[in-house]
């Protein structure tokens, strides 16, 4: 064990060099980011919270809460179904200095945990793996426009290295070119959103990303058949033309008619509300993690499914590859929204056609 630090919270963790499921207590110094944005939304919600922390590991995420937001959290469960870690959470919040009735902790298999408690305002759902098990569970439990937030770690799944994978967890065709994370994250939401569906809820994400091999969404769940059938509507097909890198709704290509590659079902409604970004954001410590959520807040103003990859626009233009800052200016000049993309460094997103985007990229290359 070690003592290590993460925001205001000092914690013992296991020492691993290989981070995996088989580690007596689970840590992932990799997810930091993910516990940075968790503590900031709980600390911009503007009210009071009950928690739960199904998958608690370490305890970390709930200790940063605490100490972090604890000002919203009415109460926090704390739950996970190793002995192990159960001991080494109480050593943590004593570490911390934490204790009082707000804080309660459990050591059960996390369905059954949620199951038999009371509901809660947030449930973080934050497996090793696919999170599709504990879907329903926290579905079930969770208070009206609360908010659940799911981490998905199956990538090869997700981003279409494993396309059977994909099928028999979430039942749909990813794609395995450079838009296969946003899409990989896409899936993950319908996936997430059928399953409240079936419970008449609607989950409409306020804050999703992908980031270190992991996708991430935050849903706010609110209650009423057709709520869920206006997010159902939104599930469709999207198609990409690996000859003219045309993409769009659909199944089919307009420049060549071929549409090679076609994904989906698919979530193809916004990934953000930027009121939801920009609280978050000022509630943010961390420097880098604030410069993320900044670039996802700009990313929020431009309404689309997909972004460009300028290098590789440019490689079949054959021309070499201008200045971004050049692209997006002349863009912007001819007022259609455009934004880089936390996706790609090589990425922007854009209300424009792929013609359109050749045409920028050409003129920005020639100046």
């Amino acid at each position: 064990m070690r003592i290590l630090t993460e925001g205001k919270a000092k914690f013992y963790a296991p020492t691993a060099k290989i981070v995996s499921k088989d580690m007596p207590v689970f840590y992932n110094p990799v997810m930091k980011t993910n516990r940075d944005i968790a503590v900031a939304i709980v600390a911009s919600s503007g009210r009071k919270m009950r928690i739960a922390d199904p998958l608690a590991g370490t305890g970390i995420r709930s200790i940063r809460i605490l100490l972090e937001a604890g000002k919203n959290a009415e109460s926090i469960a704390i739950n996970d179904v190793s002995p192990s870690a159960v001991r080494l959470i109480k050593k943590n919040l004593r570490l911390n200095k934490l204790s009082g009735k707000k804080i309660s902790i459990a050591n059960t298999e996390a369905n059954k945990f949620l199951l038999e408690s009371k509901s809660f305002d947030y449930i973080d759902i934050d497996p090793f793996g696919y999170p599709g098990i504990f879907l329903e569970s926290a579905i079930k439990r969770i208070s009206q426009k609360g908010i659940i937030a799911i981490t998905a770690t199956d990538t090869a799944a997700l981003a279409g290295t494993a396309p059977k994978a994909c099928m028999r967890k979430y039942w749909a065709i990813p794609l395995r070119n450079e838009l296969m994370h946003e899409i990989g994250l896409r899936i993950m939401i319908r996936r997430v959103q059928i399953t409240a569906a079936a419970f008449e809820k609607a989950a409409v994400p306020v804050l999703s990303y992908f980031k270190d091999h992991y996708a991430r969404a935050f849903f706010r769940m609110e209650r009423g058949a057709s709520k869920a059938d206006s997010i159902l509507k939104q599930h469709k097909m999207f198609f990409y033309c690996s000859k003219s890198m045309e993409r769009g709704i659909g199944t089919a290509c307009q420049s060549c008619g071929e549409g090679k590659e076609v994904a989906g079902p698919l979530w193809t409604g916004p990934l953000w509300e930027r009121e939801t970004l920009i609280s978050a954001m000022k509630k943010t410590c961390n420097k880098e993690t604030r410069k993320f959520l900044g670039t996802i807040a700009e990313e929020a103003r431009v309404d689309s499914v997909g972004f460009y990859d300028i290098h590789k626009v440019c490689k079949s233009l054959q021309i070499a590859a201008p200045k971004t800052a050049e692209i997006m200016k002349r863009l912007r000049k001819r007022k259609i929204k455009a934004a880089m993309t936390h996706f790609s460094n090589r990425g922007i997103r854009a209300n424009a056609g792929i013609k359109e985007i050749k045409k920028f990229i050409k003129a920005a290359s020639a100046n």
